[in-house]
């Protein structure tokens, strides 16, 4: 799939849509590959933080919800999720949107 890349306002919007569907908060975009099980180069990697109730399949329909949205795949990485090294360097190298 060759989408182009959203408009930084439009993507703001479309991500404050799945944030009031899901309890999460998307805090940046980390880099490219952060969210592994993305294979696709196109594809939008987000970190966000759990909000309390969200599930796995919660987690699962957010990224469905915001890749229909937007037109690309879209992995979303927990800052919960993250161990060791990754939860101290993961989230300094996000880009905030």
């Amino acid at each position: 799939m060759n989408a182009p890349d959203t408009h930084r306002a439009i993507l703001r919007h479309h991500i404050a849509t799945v944030e009031a569907k899901h309890p999460l908060k998307v805090l940046g975009k980390p880099p490219r590959g952060a969210a592994a099980h993305l294979m696709e180069e196109n594809a939008l990697d987000l970190l966000a933080e759990k909000r309390p109730g969200l599930s796995l399949f919660g987690l699962a329909q957010a990224e469905i919800d915001l890749a229909d949205l937007i037109g690309r795949p879209v992995g979303i990485v927990l800052l919960s999720g993250l161990r060791g090294r990754e939860a101290e360097e993961l989230p300094k190298l996000a880009t905030p949107l």
